[in-house]
């Protein structure tokens, strides 16, 4: 069965109380036939296989609405955010010391930390979540290695600006990503996107990207990291669609997932001494790192945008966590929140079972100080919001939406368009 949270109401009844609220709104869900046929066109055309898991959709029927200027302040943010960690991440690669602090697999630290040249990127894009807080916007964390969500941030919200005259998306993620590693490819453009086996939502992502790819002339094939052979440090693709060497690779493949392989695969030349491109390259991993901010203290950088946004951030042995409600904890390499670990928001058992994980192993964990999340009025009820904005190549691209009942933005939440209205 089905929950359905189509509801008519008027725009006016949904706010948030405080100084911001004007900033920040919903407007009213669009009827059942219109979402109908969003959810078809999102699933035939756009890759959203997954419009609904469970009995909950995943697909919110009403748009998220922030005013123009507050996009442009969280847009140049993010833009500040990205030169910051390009920068941070050269100088830590060249300190092998530093790069031990990351809460890496150890075969991934020891390529990182090899001599020799690294691997040439095909370009770069991250994804900084932004929340709405107490304190004005803050960032929970980098997806600096392969973030997703482009179809729900591109197609899913174009679609829905078609029904609400006058506002406007933030941008067009995936197109701006697709056109900037099209510019990368150089002769026959035949590119790879990698994902792993069994795991939908990332080959939602490669197929929606190599459908962009293809529109702008590249030749994009699927396929997973052993169908990648390196000869003289040239990635050829051994397939049965496919046989023959490759101008570029979209990795969305994680960085550590990689390093888990068997090293005849050849996984290094991913990130070191390979000849062929590859987005994101082997530095985005730094970033990614939620134990980033352990090593701050110890760079020539200030990062002053960086220690604005992301709030606390501390090693667990020294965070007083385990009797103080203020700290959170995450694995080092957390992906899609599956590790966020808050107390009161989880069963006894389930917190006890983290306590002894992070006793174990505490250096592939962080404590990170909670911030105030400030949960906005709408048609379902007050939900928690994170507007994810992509940065490609330095520049602000757009922003990936969510909505959620608790104040961690987890694999659970749902999606939202983000679409932008003018100051009054």
């Amino acid at each position: 069965m089905t929950t359905s949270i189509t509801t008519e109401c008027s725009s006016s009844e949904f706010s948030v109380s405080g100084e911001e609220a004007r900033d920040l709104r919903v407007e009213p869900a669009v009827d059942t036939v219109t979402l109908s046929s969003l959810r078809r066109r999102a699933v035939l055309e756009g890759c959203k296989w997954d419009p609904q898991v469970g009995d909950v959709d995943t697909l919110t029927p009403f748009p998220l609405v922030l005013k123009r200027s507050v996009w442009k302040q969280i847009a140049s943010q993010a833009e500040q955010l990205t030169q910051e960690a390009v920068a941070t991440e050269e100088e830590i690669s060249r300190r092998p010391e530093l790069l031990k602090l990351l809460g890496l697999p150890t075969a991934l630290c020891r390529v990182l930390a090899e001599e020799g040249p690294m691997t040439p990127a095909a370009g770069r894009v991250i994804r900084f979540d932004f929340h709405y807080t107490t304190q004005g916007w803050r960032i929970s964390e980098a997806n600096s290695d392969v973030p997703g969500g482009f179809s729900e941030a591109s197609y899913f919200t174009g679609m829905m600006a078609e029904h609400f005259p006058g506002l406007r998306p933030a941008g067009n993620p995936a197109d701006v990503w697709s056109t900037a590693l099209a510019a990368a490819v150089r002769r026959s453009g035949v590119v790879a996107l990698l994902s792993a086996p069994g795991h939908m939502e990332d080959h939602q992502v490669v197929a929606f990207l190599a459908a962009r790819l293809r529109e702008c002339g590249c030749r994009p094939h699927l396929a997973k990291p052993e169908q990648i052979l390196w000869r003289d440090g040239i990635a050829h693709l051994n397939t049965a669609w496919h046989r023959g060497p490759l101008d570029a690779i979209v990795r969305f493949y994680q960085a550590e997932w990689l390093s888990q392989l068997p090293p005849k695969i050849g996984w290094r030349h991913f990130f070191r001494g390979g000849r062929t491109p590859v987005a994101n390259p082997a530095l985005a991993v730094i970033s990614e790192s939620k134990r980033f901010p352990l090593v701050w203290a110890k760079l020539s950088m200030a990062l002053p945008t960086w220690r604005a946004l992301l709030p606390e951030t501390r090693d667990p042995r020294n965070a007083p966590w385990s009797h103080d409600d203020g700290w959170l904890l995450k694995t080092a390499m957390c992906n899609t929140g599956d590790t966020i670990s808050v107390r009161e928001l989880m069963r006894p058992g389930e917190w006890l079972r983290t306590r002894l994980r992070v006793r174990l192993i505490p250096g592939r964990w962080v404590a990170q100080r909670r911030f105030e999340s400030v949960p906005v009025s709408t048609p379902i009820g007050l939900r928690h919001v994170c507007v994810g904005v992509y940065t490609v190549n330095g520049r602000a691209a757009g922003a990936y939406a969510r909505l959620s009942e608790k104040p961690v933005i987890d694999f659970a939440a749902a999606d939202v368009a983000l679409l932008l209205e003018d100051d009054e």
